[in-house]
C-alpha cells in the first residue's frame, strides 16, 4: 500500500510540486528531480528493487537510479520537484484511477513510497513503430499518488465509450489502460508532405481518461536546433566575408 502524502503545486508555466511528510513517510522521484528539502528529510539513491528494477527504467527512459526521500525527523517536512523543461505538473491519484496509468516514456516525476513504476508496451505492432514512443510506455501501478510532468498546456478528455479522438503523437501525454491506442497514418498525399504534422496520428478510442500536451519536448527541441544551425549557417557567411574581405585589403 501506497504512503498518504499531501503536495502543492506551485507556479505557472514552469511548476513544481512540493511534497508533505509526515514522521516516517516518504517519496520516490527520478535521480536529478529534487529542487530543495527540509531539515529531516533523509536521501537514498538505489536502485529502487534491484538491477532488474533500474534496467527497466532505463528502457523507458528514465534513470537507473531512483532516490527515496524520507521524513526522517519528528515533526513535518517537505521536499519539492522540478520538471525539467517547462510545462505543468500532473498529479494522478491512482487510487481514482482504478489502480494504474499508462504514460509517455519518460513523463514519471515522482511517486508516493509504494508506486511501481514498471515498462508496458504497445499491443499493436503499429502504434510501437510510429507511435512517437516506440513500443515502450510507463505504467503506474498503485493506491496513491504519483506525478507526471508535460510541456506546455495540459488538456485533460475523458472519453466515452466509443468516442474518437486523433492527435499528434507527441502530444498524448497519459491514458488509462482502458483506453484503446493506436496509429494512423494521415490521409490525403498533400496532407503527408506538406501538413507539417508527420505521417501518422495518434488514434485514442474510449472509454477512459486521456491527459494531452500542447508543447511536446521533442518539438521544442527541434525548434531549438533548427534555430541554432539557422545562426551556425549565418555566422559562417559572416567569417567567410570577413575572410574575403581580409584578403582582399591584405593584397593591396
Amino acid at each position: 500500500m501506497a504512503v498518504e502524502i499531501d503536495y502543492e503545486i506551485v507556479g505557472n508555466e514552469m511548476q513544481l510540486v512540493v511534497v508533505e511528510l509526515d514522521p516516517g513517510e516518504a517519496v520516490r522521484a527520478e535521480a536529478g528531480a529534487m529542487m530543495m528539502m527540509e531539515d529531516g528529510v533523509e536521501m537514498e539513491t538505489g536502485a529502487g528493487g534491484g538491477m532488474f528494477s533500474g534496467l527497466k527504467r532505463m528502457v523507458t527512459g528514465e534513470s537507473f537510479f531512483i532516490t527515496s526521500f524520507k521524513n526522517a525527523g519528528e515533526g513535518k517536512s517537505h521536499v519539492a520537484f522540478g520538471a525539467p523543461y517547462p510545462g505543468k505538473v500532473i498529479p494522478l491519484d491512482l487510487k481514482q484511477l482504478g489502480g494504474s496509468f499508462l504514460c509517455q516514456k519518460d513523463a514519471f516525476l515522482c511517486a508516493a513510497e509504494g508506486i511501481d513504476v514498471d515498462v508496458a508496451f504497445t499491443k499493436k505492432l503499429g502504434a510501437g513503430l510510429f507511435g512517437g514512443e516506440g513500443f515502450i510506455l510507463q505504467k503506474l501501478t498503485g493506491d496513491g499518488l504519483a506525478f507526471v510532468h508535460a510541456g506546455g498546456t495540459i488538456i485533460p478528455k475523458d472519453l466515452k465509450q466509443g468516442e474518437h479522438l486523433r492527435v499528434d503523437t507527441g502530444c498524448l501525454v497519459a491514458f488509462a489502460p482502458t483506453v484503446d491506442y493506436d496509429i494512423q497514418m494521415v490521409g490525403g498525399f498533400k496532407n503527408m508532405l506538406f501538413g507539417g504534422e508527420g505521417l501518422f496520428l495518434a488514434s485514442l478510442t474510449g472509454p477512459g481518461l486521456v491527459y494531452l500536451q500542447s508543447l511536446p519536448f521533442s518539438r521544442l527541441a527541434d525548434r531549438i536546433m533548427a534555430a541554432a544551425g539557422a545562426r551556425s549557417k549565418d555566422q559562417s557567411r559572416g567569417a567567410s566575408a570577413t575572410d574575403v574581405l581580409g584578403g582582399f585589403l591584405g593584397s593591396s
